[in-house]
């Protein structure tokens, strides 16, 4: 696959740039668009060089620590889109994330994939990345809708069901539009880079399920552990 130019990838600030200028005319929010900008772009600068100390290593103990540090900064982020927040509400995010997310982690590594090592850093922690940000967004949707149906006088159960639906809103959106609406990134990625599309989607088919299992579960969890002692 070609490099792109720096130059060239500048390009698409312009686009970055128009949204900026609305959300400051509309929202009155007038530094938000480029300061996200600009730290989107400085994390992954930085994950870059991280990542290719972390690849020449392959050290178990480097990659569990680089996983644990996802699932710990997922769940703060997470917890962002709550008003009550809370050590509670930061536990319950982080057990949703993490088991829903480790458990289809699990699946990919030990029984599709099994790379060997099995902790090998090129696999684990580019499908870890994507595994706990999934589980991030879906229980972060489904954490603060929940915590409006309640505020709203519904009971855990409506609260919950609501909540569950509107979270899950995107992965399934996301099955039903594969290959007709969108060729998702992995597979567009693969296919910019020579990978023969029938492979291609043979690995996308594996990110999607784990992409969605992870938000089901997570979301089942944080569901079941609001609803202890709740009507």
């Amino acid at each position: 696959m070609q490099t792109i130019p720096i130059v060239n990838l500048l390009v698409m600030l312009l686009p970055i740039g128009v949204v900026g200028v609305y959300s400051a005319l509309w929202l009155g929010r007038r530094f938000e668009v480029g300061y996200a900008t600009l730290r989107m772009v400085a994390q992954l600068l930085l994950v870059g060089y991280v990542l290719t100390y972390i690849f020449d290593q392959s050290s178990l103990w480097l990659s569990l620590g680089i996983m644990v540090l996802m699932v710990v900064v997922s769940s703060a982020i997470a917890l962002r889109s709550l008003d009550r927040g809370g050590i509670r509400a930061y536990g319950q995010i982080l057990i949703s994330i993490l088991v829903g997310g480790s458990i289809n982690l699990g699946l990919v590594i030990l029984v599709v994939l099994r790379p060997d090592p099995w902790y090998e850093a090129r696999v684990l922690i580019p499908l870890a990345g994507m595994i706990f940000a999934n589980g991030m967004n879906a229980v972060s949707l489904g954490a603060e809708r929940y915590e409006k149906e309640r505020a709203d006088g519904h009971g855990h159960p409506d609260a919950r069901g609501h909540a569950f639906r509107a979270a899950m809103i995107p992965q399934v959106n996301s099955f039903l539009a594969v290959g007709l609406v969108s060729l998702p990134g992995m597979m567009t990625g693969q296919i910019l880079s020579g990978v023969a599309p029938l492979i291609a989607v043979r690995y996308q088919v594996m990110v999607m399920a784990m992409v969605f299992g992870t938000a089901g579960i997570g979301l089942i969890l944080y569901f079941t552990m609001k609803g202890r002692g709740e009507v």
